[in-house]
């Protein structure tokens, strides 16, 4: 239990110590007035003649303020007050998803029920479970599959026990209540941003309503690469953002040479638009870039869950990426980025899902009282992408995805059916040593030679990043292991951090 809380301590204090310098530099009460004035401009303000305020009416009288002032504080308030009441909902919905977690294992409200249920979360608790646990537990009584074993125990006296799965239902409902509670104040003072955030909670709803049915449902894989495209159209119909891309240093004398496109210049600009202006530094990919976005949606959400089958990995990993990208969006703010907005808005997301994801982590931890189900999985995944794509730092996001990125390309081969793939390529549990060993599949002597050490043996070890990590440290024991590995994800989000911050400008212009 220590050595947990200190392992998820560490990804969670930059991003806090950000926050106080951000908070303790700004008088939040100014901008909450601020907001209830500007809400009330918009919203209940009647002229003289009893006409409702023209919205652009109300827009110009702003700008001839700001104008006279010097700075428009009602279209640009002080970014600590925002991430106050960010901080504030994620706390809440740490709280729910905390008691909820509990409560959705039993079928009725019972009084040890109760005993979860207090304080400021009694109301909400009770909304949550009059309207949403009734149903849903009914789901979790009468279908038989929505329980399982844990595959990690067998041999031990758990390995009968039932365990809830889909769990990530839980959270992903919290998180969808307390971004509509973000966005109250958060459009009123962006409205430029309210077509963003809508489609943020519409592509997060599709992959959450996605991700239970498989659970429930089963789905075949090749509805799990199709759906998640079908869920990132909103977010790709709404990118209003620039398609181009700043080519590295060392590759602009491919594009151009002496004020002149390349033969390969040339030819690459058939596909795309090179900016001769900019000397090669700058290429427009148009739909190609939209394509990419696509893409990513589709890597996020199947990334994370192939990274999986240990209790805390997948719940993990998406703790730790989420800090990691609070803390980029933090630091983008302080330094006053032009893209600040876009970062404040990715923060507002990444801290109501870093409040119900540590709650859901508590109970997923080693050993685990709840499974997250691919319902968590497609939900962190495409959060993820909903803030990568609408923040414009997709580059970056993926960065954070080093591991998971090494996963998937460990993968290939058993993923395109090249080599076999087992349903379940997860660590087999010793029963007599009671550690993790790597996971192997059948194979004869002579097959898949370039995956074996010796050309006598009858099986492959899996290919995933888990097995290997087996394969090279030896055995561990389960919780061990899901905290080696989530310290690799650690250390790989420092290192994407010196890349992006150090190393970046070796490679582009400052």
């Amino acid at each position: 239990i220590m050595n947990g809380i200190i392992l998820f301590s560490i990804p969670l204090l930059p991003p806090c110590y950000l926050l106080t310098h951000l908070l303790f530099n700004h008088n939040p009460c100014y901008v909450i007035i601020s907001w209830l004035q500007q809400f009330i401009s918009n919203h209940l303000t009647v002229n003289r003649d009893g006409s409702a305020t023209d919205a652009t009416t109300i827009e110009s009288e702003m700008k001839l303020n700001a104008a006279d002032n010097g700075n428009n504080e009602l279209e640009d308030p002080s970014l600590g007050p925002q991430l106050l009441a960010f901080v504030i909902v994620a706390t809440f919905g740490y709280r729910a998803t905390n008691y909820l977690v509990p409560i959705i294992k039993v079928s009725s409200m019972n009084e040890e029920s109760l005993h979860f249920i207090h304080g400021p979360t009694l109301v909400m608790t009770l909304m949550f479970h009059s309207f949403f646990i009734t149903h849903i537990s009914q789901s979790y009584t009468l279908r038989k599959g929505i329980s399982g074993k844990d595959m990690g125990k067998r041999g031990t006296s758990l390995e009968d026990k039932d365990v809830p799965e889909a769990l990530g239902i839980v959270p992903g409902a919290v998180f969808l209540i307390c971004l509509i509670f973000c966005l109250v104040g958060y459009a009123t003072s962006h409205p430029s941003k309210l077509l963003d955030c809508n489609s943020a909670l519409l592509s997060v709803c599709f992959m959450l309503f996605l991700g239970f049915t498989d659970d429930v449902l089963d789905w075949p894989w090749r509805y799990k690469l199709v759906l998640p495209t079908v869920a990132s159209l909103p977010l790709l119909c709404c990118y209003t953002g620039s398609t181009s891309i700043v080519v590295p240093i060392q590759l602009r004398p491919l594009l151009m040479q002496d004020g002149a496109l390349t033969i390969f210049g040339k030819v690459l600009c058939y596909f795309i638009v090179v900016d001769e202006n900019a000397d090669g530094a700058i290429v427009n990919l148009g739909l190609w870039y939209l394509l990419y976005m696509g893409m990513l949606a589709v890597f996020c959400t199947n990334a994370i869950n192939i990274y999986a089958g240990i209790n805390g990995l997948e719940a993990g990993q998406s703790y730790i990426i989420g800090c990691a990208v609070l803390l980029h969006n933090l630091i983008e703010i302080k330094h006053g980025s032009y893209a600040r907005e876009n970062h404040l808005f990715s923060a507002m997301i990444m801290l109501s899902f870093i409040g119900v994801t540590m709650a859901l982590l508590k109970h997923n931890w080693y050993p685990a009282s709840v499974f997250v189900g691919d319902t968590f999985c497609y939900f962190a995944g495409m959060t993820f992408a909903v803030v990568g794509i609408l923040g414009h730092f997709s580059k970056t996001l993926l960065l954070f995805f080093i591991p998971q990125v090494i996963n998937f390309l460990l993968s290939v081969p058993q993923l395109f059916k090249i080599v076999p793939c087992p349903r379940h390529r997860l660590p087999r549990f010793n029963a007599e040593t009671g550690m993790m060993e790597p996971s192997t599949f059948d194979c004869k002597p002579g097959e898949y030679q370039w995956l074996k050490r010796r050309r006598e043996d009858t099986s492959v070890t899996n290919l995933t990043l888990i097995n290997l990590t087996l394969k090279i440290l030896g055995p561990m024991s389960e919780g061990k292991l899901c905290t080696v590995l989530l310290a690799i994800q650690i250390l790989s989000c420092a290192f994407a951090f010196y890349v992006r911050y150090y190393l970046a400008q070796f490679f582009f212009d400052k």
